[in-house]
C-alpha cells in the first residue's frame, strides 16, 4: 500500500513499512547517520538522524520511525542542526585518534559529519586515551577503542552478517565499551577474523592490522577473489603498484560487504618473492633424455605452450602405456564452477577415466 507524505516541502510516495530514513534515502534526501547501515537492523542509538515531524512532540529518530500517511517531515532545521552538533561534540570529547588508521580520511564517517557540521571541541579541552591502542592480539584486526562511539555496528555485523556473535557491550554508563566474548580476546571468543566488523565500523576503532602504517592507496581496483568459486567481489587498494589493503565492495552482487578471512586478508601471496608467475619444468624434459635417478635436476622457466605440450605428451604416454585408470584428476575450489565442469569433461572424455575428485579445502 502506497503512502503519501511530505519531506522538506517535497511530496513523497512511500511504501508501507518503510522508515522515514529509508524513504528519504530512496528519494535522494540525505539524513546523517552513524549507527545506521542498510545491511543491519536499526538501533537508533546515535541519534544523529533526528528529524522533526509536524504535530509530533520533540525530535524523532528517522531510522526507527515508520512513515505514515500524511506525515510532514523536516530534516534540516536550525534546531536539528544544533542537536546534531551537540551530539557530535559529546562524541568527539571521548574520541582520540592516534593516527594509525589505514583508511582514506573520507572513509571515516564520524569525522566526515564532524567536518560537515563544523564541530570543534571547547577551547582548551583535550580528550585523553582511556584504552590501550592495538589492544587485541588478533593477527588481522586492529582494535583501538579510543575511537569507538558505541554505535554497535560491529556487534550487529558480527551477529547478523557473519553469525558469530563475538562482539558485545560491557559495563554501563560512561564505562560502557565494546568487548569480545565474556571480555576475552577475539580469538578466544571464536572470532573467525572475517573483518566484517572492520568493514562496518564508521570511526576507525576497528581496522586491518596488515594495513596500518602503509598509508592511503593511489588507486582502487575492483576484482574477483581468487580463493574459491563463489565469485566474491572485492576492492584491491594499490599503492606503488602493491596491494596494501583489501576492502569490501558494497555493490558486489554476490557478497556485498561480506568477505571471508582469506578474501580480506590472504593477499600477501600476490607480491611474495616465492610466488611462481611463469611455468617451470625439469631440464631433462626439455633435453629429451630419460628421467635421471636420484636428483631430477634443476627447474627451468619456460613459456606456457612448452609446459602444456610436455604435460599433454606425458599424459598421453602414461594413458597409452598403463591405461586410462592409471591417471587421476584433482579439481580445485579456486576454479569457477564452469572450469570444474571442463575438468570433469577432460577426465571422463579426454583421458577416459572416472578418477576425478575435488578438494574444497583452500
Amino acid at each position: 500500500m502506497a503512502l503519501n507524505l511530505t519531506i522538506n516541502d517535497q511530496p513523497i510516495e512511500a511504501k508501507e513499512g518503510q522508515t522515514i530514513l529509508e524513504v528519504a534515502h530512496s528519494h535522494g534526501i540525505t539524513i546523517p547517520t552513524l549507527c545506521y547501515h542498510k545491511d543491519l537492523s536499526p538501533a537508533g542509538s546515535c541519534r544523529l538522524c533526528l528529524v522533526e515531524v509536524e504535530k509530533w512532540r520533540g525530535q524523532v529518530a528517522a531510522c526507527t520511525t515508520q512513515a505514515t500517511q500524511g506525515m510532514v517531515v523536516r530534516t534540516e532545521t536550525l534546531a536539528l542542526i544544533q542537536s546534531r552538533r551537540l551530539i557530535l561534540e559529546m562524541l568527539l570529547q571521548n574520541y582520540v585518534d592516534a593516527g594509525y588508521s589505514s583508511r582514506d580520511e573520507h572513509a571515516n564517517e564520524f569525522l566526515a559529519w564532524v567536518r560537515h557540521y563544523q564541530v570543534v571541541l571547547p577551547q582548551g579541552y583535550t580528550p585523553t586515551s582511556r584504552y590501550r591502542v592495538d589492544s587485541d592480539p588478533n593477527p588481522f584486526l586492529w582494535v583501538d577503542l579510543n575511537q569507538c562511539i558505541l554505535c554497535t555496528r560491529c556487534v550487529r555485523a558480527c551477529a547478523e552478517i557473519q553469525g558469530r556473535f563475538v562482539w558485545g557491550v560491557g559495563q554501563r554508563g560512561y564505562e560502557a565499551h565494546i568487548i569480545a566474548g565474556a571480555n576475552s580476546d577475539l580469538l578466544d571468543a571464536r572470532c573467525e577474523s572475517c573483518g566484517a566488523c572492520v568493514a562496518y565500523c564508521p570511526t576507525g576503532a576497528l581496522d586491518n592490522k596488515m594495513s596500518i602504517h602503509l598509508g592511503h592507496p593511489d588507486r582502487v581496483v575492483t576484482t574477483i577473489c581468487t580463493y574459491c568459486g563463489v565469485g566474491c567481489q572485492l576492492d584491491l587498494n594499490v599503492k606503488d603498484e602493491k596491494v596494501i589493503r583489501v576492502t569490501s565492495n558494497p555493490n558486489a552482487p554476490v557478497n556485498g560487504n561480506h568477505l571471508c578471512v582469506k578474501g580480506r586478508y590472504g593477499y600477501d601471496f600476490i607480491h611474495h618473492p616465492d610466488r611462481l608467475t611463469k611455468p617451470k619444468v625439469r631440464r631433462y624434459l626439455l633435453e629429451g633424455v630419460s628421467k635421471p635417478k636420484g636428483d631430477l635436476g634443476e627447474w627451468v622457466e619456460v613459456n606456457w605452450d612448452t609446459a602444456l605440450d610436455i604435460v599433454a605428451h606425458k599424459l598421453s604416454q602414461t594413458r597409452d602405456k598403463f591405461g586410462s585408470d592409471s591417471i587421476g584428476v584433482l579439481a580445485s575450489a579456486k576454479c569457477l564452477n564452469e572450469e570444474n565442469y571442463l575438468m570433469n569433461k577432460f577426465a571422463r572424455q579426454v583421458i577416459g577415466t572416472n578418477n576425478i575428485d575435488h578438494c574444497a579445502r583452500l
